[in-house]
């Protein structure tokens, strides 16, 4: 089996790279990237395309499978670069499995594509996938899954698969997912448990998470199994007030939403972060999922829990751990901090 994986050098992407190493039926890899890494794995071999404007049909072409893992999260500043990736990439990645007559697609999709939700039970994948308004990142990912409904009606002979992954975390992660989401002001070595002394405690502030490394197994598993449609893929525990203060060491303390709101919002004008107020919107607003068709269907559990991947997450920050590849560079601290400071702190990716 010869399988494609746009978005291939990211914190999904060398997870999924790592699970088809040990798939036997899988031979060969073709890891699409916007820059070309110089790490190697076994059975990858790295091509250079931009999924938003490069022809990714010769890229396809004699493919088995194509694994949709390109995605942008910054620059949250400019709209224009990140739909350019996130809605028509994908739309132009389908085209050319099309093109390409690729049998198998298999989309990361995300829990950030359900509309509001219940957070006191678990839903399953027929929850509405409308997204969250104020988030951009909710509405690309629904905007996507109309996209997909659209393609799997044309190309019905195209066995597709769409995960619904919660948080992921992983070590290697750490240094991209520091930049992504809390910016250069964040002082790495405060960021381990009995040093954090409280977490707010806001009203429908329960989410769910998975460590990368389970994630990549069910995107083996989908390539795998004649399975077709979406599937939620998380981990327990869910990480409530209660969860994270018993992890971290810290006391919850009642927080209002619209204040943490209004702080989020106040910080990202002020370049302070590079994470827009949405996110707190999508983390409050999107429901619980249920787990038990990917652990029936596609024969998944993860291996590690929800806990256990946050804390490793956050190690791995305070660590400055990564990974040779170019979203996944390790470190940040010192000089690199300054870079991040000057590319406007959500203005670029």
């Amino acid at each position: 089996m010869k399988v494609v994986v746009t978005g291939a050098s990211g914190n999904v992407g060398t997870s999924v790279l790592a699970a088809l190493a040990l798939e036997p039926a899988v031979e060969q890899v073709v890891g699409v990237c916007r820059r070309l890494p110089q790490i190697r794995l076994p059975k990858v071999g790295w091509a250079l395309a931009d999924v938003a404007g490069d022809d990714l049909a010769p890229h396809f072409r004699d493919a088995d499978a194509v694994v949709h893992l390109a995605w942008l999260i910054q620059p949250s500043r400019d709209r224009e670069v990140t739909r350019r990736t996130n809605v028509d990439g994908s739309r132009r990645v389908f085209e050319a499995v099309a093109a390409a007559s690729v049998p198998v697609l298999v989309h990361a999709s995300s829990v950030g594509a359900y509309s509001p939700g219940p957070k006191d039970r678990f839903v399953d994948e027929s929850w509405p996938t409308e997204g969250i308004e104020t988030s951009f990142y909710s509405r690309d990912k629904a905007e996507v899954e109309r996209i997909l409904d659209r393609f799997e009606r044309e190309h019905p002979r195209v066995r597709c698969v769409r995960l619904r992954p919660g948080l992921i975390f992983k070590r290697e992660a750490a240094s991209e997912i520091r930049r992504l989401f809390a910016g250069p002001f964040l002082p790495s070595q405060l960021v381990r448990p009995g040093l954090i002394p409280l977490v707010p405690d806001v009203e429908r502030l329960r989410f769910q998470a998975v460590h990368s490394l389970d994630v990549g197994e069910a995107y083996r598993l989908a390539l795998v199994r004649d399975v077709r449609g979406a599937f939620n893929v998380a981990a327990d525990p869910v990480l409530d007030p209660e969860v994270l203060g018993r992890l971290l060491g810290a006391r919850p303390v009642r927080t209002p939403a619209a204040a943490l709101r209004g702080a989020a919002a106040a910080a990202w004008r002020l370049r302070m972060t590079p994470t827009p107020e949405g996110w707190l919107d999508l983390a409050l607003g999107v429901p619980l999922m249920d787990t038990g068709r990917a652990r029936a269907e596609l024969g998944w559990s993860p291996a590690r829990d929800a806990g256990s991947a946050l804390l490793e997450l956050l190690e791995g920050i305070r660590e400055g751990a990564g990974l040779d590849t170019p979203p996944l560079r390790p470190g940040g601290e010192g000089p690199g901090r300054v870079s991040e400071i000057l590319g406007g702190v959500g203005a670029r990716d």
